[in-house]
């Protein structure tokens, strides 16, 4: 089966969970930056969670479908076909020769469409996810353009799930990013944190997959002093010269020379993916052990959510 793209929208990609394991060669994970709405988006429609599927930001894709397709949509919320009658958080039916309109992210800035079958995407270093940076991996190494047509897999045996009515409540409720102290905590004193936990951040409009620079209380190291090359994880906050932190994303570079304060818990990078221009943020602290438990809590979350 195939799906002419007619539109892109603002930003489409072809992502699955990330090219893990080549941070040491400089590759960033690339991957879904709304991880847990993309899982979700695979489930509804019986695929294996891990599936590549389509991402779209702020503004969606106008797809052509040439044969009949089970889909789902999943993440941020947008008006698709000029009505609400198309279904969100759950997979439906398209006949062939279907046009699928998904327009401005009303919730969010993430919109997740998943096939059932999945992409038919080549592995680049074990991942079909696009890395724009890098000009490879997804379709072509790039975002979607008018005219691309994209392949389906047909083969394999589905079950479509549904969710439990309001599963996904929790997910919508504001509350701050949780975050570690970075491994350059130690150049900061007690007024830098101070500042970072109290303060209401806005997310700049010079802000991408790469990384979320944000806006308002400056922090900054005890100390001006010059930092060697060192590693980024997923979800660090670096602090550059200016003091406004920034949040290393999933098409981040994987080393840099700010010293890095915090760093986003593996539990709440899926918040980061939905966080659009102007939105506040806000940032508490929490120990590695409430980390840890954390995403264990999530996984169990995301076990029990479908209905059985």
């Amino acid at each position: 089966m195939t799906i002419r793209v007619l539109k892109p929208g603002f930003f489409t990609t072809v992502q699955d969970l990330g090219r893990y394991g080549y941070a040491h060669l400089g590759i960033s994970p690339a991957g879904a930056a709304d991880p847990l709405s993309f899982r979700i988006a695979n489930l509804l429609v019986g695929n294996d969670e891990n599936v590549p599927a389509l991402e779209m930001t702020l503004l969606g894709a106008t797809l052509e479908f040439e044969e009949k397709a089970i889909v789902a949509l999943t993440g941020a919320s947008c008006e698709c076909n000029g009505s609400a009658q198309v279904p969100f958080n759950a997979a439906f039916d398209l006949p062939a020769g279907a046009t699928l309109k998904c327009g401005s992210m009303t919730t969010g800035a993430r919109c997740y469409l998943s096939v059932q079958g999945g992409f038919d995407i080549p592995l680049v270093m074990g991942s079909a996810s696009t890395f724009v940076a890098g000009h490879f991996g997804g379709f072509k190494g790039r975002r979607l353009q008018s005219g691309d047509v994209l392949q389906v897999r047909q083969h394999g045996s589905f079950r479509v799930r549904s969710l439990r009515p309001g599963a996904l409540d929790s997910l919508r409720a504001p509350r701050p990013l949780r975050v570690t102290k970075g491994s350059q905590q130690d150049w900061f004193g007690p007024e830098a944190f101070e500042k970072l936990f109290s303060s209401a951040y806005t997310v700049s409009e010079q802000s991408d997959r790469t990384g979320l620079r944000l806006k308002g209380e400056a922090v900054r190291p005890r100390e001006q002093s010059e930092l060697l090359t060192d590693g980024i994880p997923l979800g660090a906050i670096q602090v550059p010269q200016d003091g406004q932190p920034i949040i290393l994303f999933v098409d981040q570079q994987t080393t840099g020379g700010y010293p890095k304060i915090a760093n986003v818990i593996a539990a709440d990078i899926h918040r980061v993916g939905q966080l659009r221009p102007r939105d506040e943020v806000r940032l508490v602290e929490v120990s590695i052990a409430d980390a840890v438990q954390a995403m264990g809590e999530r996984e169990r979350w995301l076990r029990e959510i479908f209905v059985s």
